[in-house]
């Protein structure tokens, strides 16, 4: 089977990726995560590229012009959207979108590569950031001053803003924190 043309499709089904490596197409999958989240579970193969460390002509300057397609994978579709984004910016159109991300991987019942990763997965870390600053901040409302309340009514606007745009403030600022930017072992994350 062949790999579909960049321009035929800009998204594809994880199954249908699947299936084309099974094939034995070479699929070249770029993974747009944190380390600590590639080293929890990754598609075998996978090149990891945190979003935040990506530069689209750094990357296509290693790039064979003949590679075909680049396929990008991030955890649920976002920050792979925003990699694709990047990389039109720079000029390059061969970008497809895995669709639901690893998750969607998983969901789909394919093959992971499992490791050990002592960090909180980013999305929790974001929840557990939002849950706090809400509750510290209703608490501080009722107790102290009820300017406090400030505090959950921006944390409910910045929710709002990243439900409609897919832009999470919240986790682009905790993607950045030490803990998430530390490499997992050698072998489990190469970068480019």
């Amino acid at each position: 089977m062949k790999p579909p043309s960049a321009q035929a499709s800009s998204s594809i089904a994880p199954a249908e990726l699947h299936q084309l490596r099974q094939g034995g197409a070479s699929c070249d999958l770029l993974d747009v995560r944190t380390p600590p989240e590639h080293a929890a579970a990754h598609v075998a193969g996978a090149r990891l590229v945190p979003l935040d460390d990506l530069d689209p002509a750094a990357f296509l300057h290693q790039r064979p012009a003949s590679a075909g397609p680049l396929y990008v994978i991030c955890q649920s579709g976002a920050r792979a959207a925003k990699a694709v984004e990047k990389f039109r910016a720079a000029g390059f159109d061969g970008c497809v979108l895995v669709e639901g991300g690893t998750q969607g991987w998983i969901d789909a019942g394919l093959p992971v590569e499992r490791g050990t990763s002592k960090v909180i997965p980013l999305m929790r870390q974001v929840q557990i950031a939002v849950g706090s600053i809400s509750a510290v901040g209703a608490a501080l409302a009722l107790a102290v001053d009820v300017r406090f309340a400030i505090l959950p009514l921006f944390i409910g606007c910045g929710l709002i803003f990243a439900g409609l745009t897919g832009t999470c403030g919240m986790a682009l600022l905790l993607a950045r924190m030490p803990w998430n930017r530390q490499s997992a072992a050698p072998d489990s994350c190469a970068r480019v």
